[in-house]
């Protein structure tokens, strides 16, 4: 019995580590909800999540973590209308049904018109950090890779190795940061927060998703205990991911200062605490 109990605590810190010879759906992700709006190829190589006037679709990572380096290939619906969101993100809220309260959660949502893409970051609340972006390339067009790192020290989110937005850890300043365990989650669904009316005549619209591999630091579900995911065995835990460099921070200002419309820290109205430490 002991060795058991030995065994499991340490399967549970074991990282989910990308793996090019097995990158299939099945091996990190299963079925959320959506029924037949969800659709995984043979091979378990790509997603389709279909949106219409029924349902949308979503997935869900089969592990949740404390740490890692999270990334999707993803391209968005080609039929461009408001009201629909393609989402990629990390939460801690369970997937139960119920409306869910204060938590974490890291956001990667893409509107369904003029190639916004809307981040955004749950501290243990409700959120309302969004910071918005027009992208320089349309993603309906082909397949890009949106990444978001999470370890001890700070929150990067990225798309295509391009940095856009760093939250950092200042629980030295009395704020929150994550500290429980997150999984993954992806879906499309109408939200009004994203314009209306939906173009429903256009309608099914579908979202494609591909590399299903994970970089990340296997968590229990639910644990306020994730410590032993900052260890250093990790990668994204070593000292050169805990800020970024000179020529990604130069990268990540031109690229901001070029495509970002909206930012939740640029009004009085909206600003948060953190907003002149992450600046």
């Amino acid at each position: 019995m002991d060795f058991i109990i030995a065994l499991t605590i340490i399967l549970a810190v074991l990282p989910m580590k990308s793996n090019g010879a097995n990158n299939s759906f099945d091996q990190y992700y299963t079925y959320l909800w959506g029924t037949d709006h969800f659709w995984v190829d043979p091979r378990g190589t790509e997603v389709q999540l279909k949106m219409d006037k029924q349902s949308g679709a979503g997935f869900r990572s089969k592990s949740d973590f404390g740490s890692g380096l999270f990334h999707i290939k993803l391209k968005t619906p080609d039929k461009k209308t408001k009201g629909i969101v393609t989402s990629f993100y990390l939460t801690s809220d369970p997937d139960d049904g119920k409306p869910a309260g204060n938590h974490f959660e890291l956001d990667f949502e893409f509107w369904g018109v003029d190639n916004m893409l809307q981040t955004n970051v749950f501290d243990n609340d409700g959120g309302n950090r969004e910071q918005r972006f027009h992208l320089w390339f349309d993603p309906s067009k082909d397949f890009h890779t949106y990444q978001i790192i999470w370890n001890s020290h700070q929150i990067v989110f990225m798309v295509d190795n391009i940095p856009l937005r760093v939250f950092k850890n200042n629980t030295a300043k009395g704020l929150a940061f994550p500290n429980k365990s997150m999984h993954v989650e992806a879906s499309i669904w109408n939200a009004p927060f994203a314009g209306s009316p939906v173009t429903w005549s256009q309608a099914p619209f579908i979202a494609h998703y591909r590399d299903f591999s994970l970089d990340a630091c296997s968590a229990p579900a639910g644990s306020e205990d994730i410590s032993h995911c900052s260890s250093q065995q990790y990668f994204w835990n070593k000292p050169e991911y805990w800020e970024l460099s000179a020529e990604q921070r130069q990268q990540m200002n031109r690229h901001r200062k070029s495509y970002m419309f909206y930012d939740y820290c640029a009004s009085k109205t909206t600003r948060k605490p953190e907003c002149s430490l992450n600046e």
